[in-house]
């Protein structure tokens, strides 16, 4: 049976009711974690969601959004109520795309090889700016998927943390899909250690704040590993319209 298309109104209600449970379930997994429900932030992944859903979210007291397409942010930027919120660029990045993307968001999170990151340094140090960004780790070695593997990441993170016109602000990834929690939670675990590692080397122009793992399936168990950064679209938003 086909299903009827929601008025606005409908998805209005779905954001408000959704963004709320969302941000309980974040607080009850932050304070199993030992942590304060405030430690751990929201993001809002708005892939294919039109800037009147967008605007809704953010009334509901969302303030960080996270774009995978450059295209697609420029193209909804003027039309977003941004003033008090953040966004962030969370898909691959293609080096020919760098300079429409520095400078119009607050942070890259998908920075995964010395080329891509040599290239934000350049565009940035030509704008007078430096681009925080998050190093993507392939932490499951997909061959389907982007990110640097964490037998490559020190080096890479060594490299880049030179360049003046960017900042290494933590870690990123997305781990492979499974059904087994113990699995999940070995992938999570990993990232953890590999982000604490990263920080007890106090490295210059390299400041781990941030580890942004879990998204609308796994965001709980990503916090109780560790994450301070969740992704969450599907679940805030309901199922993508492409």
């Amino acid at each position: 049976m086909k299903m009827e298309k929601l008025s606005i109104e409908e998805r209005f209600s779905d954001i408000d009711y959704n963004v709320s449970v969302i941000k309980e379930r974040i607080a009850e997994a932050a304070i199993k974690s030992g942590r304060n429900e405030n430690e751990v932030r929201l993001m809002a992944v708005t892939k294919t969601v039109e800037p009147v859903f967008i605007n809704r979210a953010i009334k509901n007291g969302i303030d960080l959004i996270g774009e995978n397409k450059v295209q697609e942010f420029l193209g909804k930027k003027d039309f977003l109520e941004l003033s008090d919120c953040e966004a962030h660029l969370i898909g691959h990045l293609q080096t020919n795309k760098v300079r429409q993307i520095v400078g119009q968001v607050s942070m890259i999170q998908s920075v995964d090889s010395a080329k891509l990151a040599n290239e934000i340094s350049k565009r940035g140090e030509a704008a007078g700016i430096v681009t925080p960004c998050l190093v993507e780790v392939n932490i499951g070695d997909e061959e389907s998927k982007t990110g640097i593997g964490f037998d490559e990441l020190f080096e890479l993170v060594h490299e880049i943390s030179a360049l003046k016109g960017m900042k290494i602000c933590g870690l990123m990834t997305i781990p492979p899909i499974c059904d087994d929690m113990a699995m999940l939670d070995k992938y999570f675990s990993k990232m953890h250690r590999l982000f604490i590692d990263i920080k007890d080397k106090k490295l210059d122009n390299v400041d781990m704040s941030i580890l942004s793992m879990g998204m609308s399936s796994d965001y709980e168990r990503a916090i109780l590993n560790g994450s301070n950064l969740v992704r969450v679209g599907t679940a805030l938003f309901g199922h993508r319209i492409y």
